[in-house]
């Protein structure tokens, strides 16, 4: 038997656990990925204040980014449609 170049052979039980682990992967990203935008401009600034790690030129660039930012004007008060819990694959 002549296999071609491009071909990997797995066992049953390899391809049940990768095909699992594909599916948890795809399960996890969705749920990631349609967070919708729920912190404020203010409270993003203030969390990062909170860790007293970013000087105060650095907040200031920050929020004033944020605020020219289209994005919480375009997104921020919408919520993203969940996807169905099943996964087609």
């Amino acid at each position: 038997m002549q296999l071609e170049k491009n071909t990997i052979t797995l066992s049953m039980h390899e391809y049940a656990r990768l095909k699992q682990e594909a599916h948890a992967y795809r399960v996890l990203a969705t749920r990631v990925f349609e967070l919708p935008l729920k912190d404020s401009i203010d409270q993003v600034v203030v969390d990062f204040k909170t860790t007293d790690l970013y000087s105060d030129e650095f907040l200031a660039d920050l929020e004033s980014g944020l605020r020219k930012s289209s994005y919480p004007q375009k997104y921020g008060t919408k919520t993203t449609q969940r996807r169905s819990r099943r996964i087609h694959q």
